[in-house]
């Protein structure tokens, strides 16, 4: 993998980069929409591609391990054969869903012990067999194992926690280095810097991260219940050590306004699962803000989704008849819903590149995060 850093903005930390991996090239600052179990959840890999033109997906090896499972995968020829997607991939190592079944699993230096949420079966992730799973996943971009603390955890916690996890990394890093990829192409291994929302654990991880010298690196542990400024100050820290010549990705994250902001503060790669849960739930994020179609002031408001005509699909369908297809408890109601959220998603993260690339971003980026935050 490769990463040229194209431009930064005068004033702010914004970036205009490209990701280079054997399944093709991406354009940053990118959103990935999340194909958690190998499918973005309503849609067609065909709309993925074609109509939401995503540039990169990502898939979780924690709900892909339990199913279909690694032996599947592997005999399938990997992910990208097995769902038929020919562009980039990252795979989450599943250090989140870990943390997510608190109350079904058991940390230990040698990984952590959980239960699997579909049977209750019994199962062991180590720092080393998530770099095998993720290779007979074959994702382009693998990410390392790590524990992801609560958003609210004291400094005792975050940095026992941090302990762990960078312990848990060099182990990663040893596996990854001692082993090929099992398909006919390469895979980059990414750090992740955790910490909490303490300064001086953040810039402890981010320094170790740094030092290691891998392919790109990411933020996690935020966008978990932690305040949003609490999340903005730490990527600020974090991505002031962080090298500049490697992709930053900030996990798991989130609003419209959440992906602006952080892409003022030097942020490269975002996914998150917003767009399509709030989607199936009736929420749109449009260019003027937030729409609750499920409300009856759309009903006869046969304008198109979004104004500014920022989805493939606001020229085919009204507000009225999406409210009518969610009112009717219609499948479509959902996936027009999905496609237009991501749709929406790819051209922020697109119009931001071009704001960057002309030096407007900043002045754009303050009108839209006034815009983006209303409720229409």
């Amino acid at each position: 993998m490769k990463f040229k850093l194209l431009k930064t903005d005068i004033k702010t930390s914004a970036r205009l980069g490209e990701v280079t991996t054997d399944h093709g090239k991406i354009q940053t600052p990118i959103f990935m929409p999340v194909g958690t179990v190998g499918s973005v959840k309503g849609i067609h890999q065909r709309e993925v591609d074609e109509d939401i033109k995503a540039q990169i997906i990502l898939g979780n090896t924690y709900h892909l391990y339990l199913r279909p499972g690694i032996e599947i995968l592997k005999q399938a020829g990997g992910l990208h054969k097995f769902m038929n997607w020919n562009k980039p991939m990252l795979t989450d190592s599943g250090g989140y869903q870990v943390f997510s079944l608190s109350a079904n699993r058991k940390l230990t230096q040698e990984g952590a012990k959980f239960r699997s949420h579909i049977d209750g079966s019994s199962h062991m992730f180590t720092p080393e067999n998530v770099v095998d799973i993720q290779r007979i996943i074959g994702a382009d971009i693998i990410m390392a194992f790590d524990e992801c603390p609560p958003g609210d955890s004291d400094f005792k916690y975050a940095d026992k926690s941090l302990n762990l996890t960078m312990q848990w990394l060099k182990q990663g890093i040893k596996r990854f280095d001692e082993t090929e990829p099992l398909y006919d192409h390469s895979q980059a291994f990414f750090p992740i810097v955790q910490g909490g929302i303490f300064p001086e654990l953040r810039k402890k991880a981010a320094y170790e991260v740094a030092e290691l010298g891998c392919e790109g690196n990411a933020i996690g542990g935020l966008s978990v219940g932690e305040p949003t400024e609490d999340m903005y100050a730490m990527t600020e820290v974090v991505n002031d050590i962080l090298p500049k010549d490697k992709p930053r990705y900030l996990m798991g994250v989130g609003t419209p306004v959440n992906i602006l902001e952080g892409i003022s503060r030097g942020v490269d790669m975002f996914d998150c699962v917003m767009p399509t849960r709030n989607g199936r739930n009736g929420m749109l994020f449009t260019s003027e803000g937030i729409i609750n179609i499920k409300n009856k002031k759309w009903e006869n408001d046969f304008t198109s989704l979004d104004p500014n005509g920022t989805c493939f699909v606001d020229s085919a369908y009204s507000r009225a008849y999406l409210r009518h297809l969610f009112a009717a408890k219609e499948y479509l109601g959902m996936q027009i819903a999905s496609i237009h959220n991501l749709s929406f998603y790819l051209w922020l993260v697109d119009t931001a590149r071009q704001k960057i690339s002309d030096g407007t971003f900043s002045e754009w980026k303050d009108k839209m995060v006034v815009k983006l935050a209303q409720r229409l």
